[in-house]
């Protein structure tokens, strides 16, 4: 059966900005059903020198951080794994489970939880809190980025962290996205946008920068995912086309991120910062068709396994006397996205095996 393919015009977009002319064309196009293999592999020895993770971001890279009454503390994420909410924006596995695992160490307990954690917290700490921000975001009144830094500061002054201990671990830097979010839902206009990822990719250099001073080898950025992809945004042509408007300010973001990533690394004089691709790693698992034993088949890629029964509920919601305002999917492993904005864990593990081949830069 050949997947369905759904299409939408080749839309592509000038963006000019001072203080220098650039232009940068960036295109959308169309997206493909897609498939992958719905098998886990979690080892726990850590390799190629690397023994710690540390995590700065938000609800991609959250796996406890943030207090109830978060919709991840809710009933129905975490269905899947660990079996009931725990504090990821999934119905189990996050990207950050996935790294630790690819590293071969324990996934990083959350900060929140770091008094309670004991020697656990030599596989690192998660500092990620979901709906936050390079910057400030009226989502959430929890830490930014340059504040979760901060707490991982104020841990290497209390000599919690070594060197050493630094000298061997790597960081995730998960972020931009509720920046962008947040801007529009400020009224920012369309004109002030490019101006406002300038500085967003400008914040997001000087903070990884920080992180690498501070001892950390390697730092690993993603670059933005799709967010003209997210169900919130197809929800409009019932999961059938992505934003194309809102793709190519993510075009733009993530050329300015490689940008300012390569500069990094010549002023560092090393290849210490690296990015990882989650746009084209979300859209190959969009257009991609396997066909082999075992795979599995998103059955339409754009659209979510849990959703509200109407436009003001969302995943997880309930009414006044309790009653659900949401319906689950009979199978999450069939679908991409979990609710409006995250995927799912086979979602995740899908995006996951195509970043695979390039998360060997850590090792570097």
């Amino acid at each position: 059966m050949k997947p369905q393919q759904y299409k939408h015009s080749l839309i592509c977009f000038f963006f000019f900005f001072a203080p220098h002319v650039i232009a940068v064309l960036v295109c959308s196009s169309g997206i493909q059903v897609a498939h992958a293999s719905s098998h886990h592999h979690h080892h726990h020895h850590p390799r190629g020198g690397i023994s710690k993770l540390f995590v700065f971001g938000d609800s991609y890279a959250d796996t406890g951080n943030n207090r109830k009454p978060a919709s991840s503390w809710g009933v129905p994420y975490g269905i899947t794994f660990p079996g009931k909410p725990a504090g990821r924006f999934s119905d189990g596995r996050v990207l950050t489970d996935y790294l630790a695992s690819f590293i071969g160490i324990k996934s990083p307990i959350p900060y929140r939880w770091r008094k309670y954690a004991g020697h656990r917290i030599r596989d690192g700490l998660n500092f990620a809190y979901g709906g936050t921000g390079v910057f400030d975001t009226r989502i959430s009144p929890d830490p930014n980025m340059t504040t979760q830094i901060d707490f991982f500061q104020k841990l290497i002054h209390s000599n919690v962290y070594s060197k050493q201990d630094l000298s061997s671990s790597v960081a995730l830097v998960s972020l931009a996205g509720n920046d962008y979010s947040n801007y529009i839902a400020s009224n920012g206009s369309i004109q002030g946008l490019p101006g406002f990822i300038v500085s967003v990719v400008n914040q997001l250099a000087l903070n990884m920068k920080r992180i690498h001073d501070l001892g950390v080898k390697k730092v690993a950025v993603i670059g933005l995912q799709p967010l003209g992809c997210l169900p919130r945004s197809t929800a409009s042509s019932s999961y059938q086309r992505c934003n194309g408007t809102e793709n190519m300010a993510v075009g733009f973001h993530n050329s300015l991120l490689k940008e300012a990533v390569a500069k990094l690394n010549t002023e560092s004089k090393s290849s210490a910062f690296v990015i990882l691709d989650l746009y084209k790693a979300f859209t190959t698992v969009f257009n991609t068709s396997q066909n082999h034993p075992g795979s599995v088949r998103f059955e339409n890629p754009l659209k979510p396994c849990c959703v509200g029964t109407s436009p003001e509920f969302s995943c997880g919601s309930v009414d006044f006397n309790g009653v659900k305002r949401y319906t689950v999917c009979e199978n999450p492993e069939l679908a991409f996205f979990w609710d409006g904005v995250h995927p799912t864990q086979q979602g995740w593990f899908s995006v996951y095996s195509v970043l695979q081949a390039s998360l060997d830069q850590i090792y570097t």
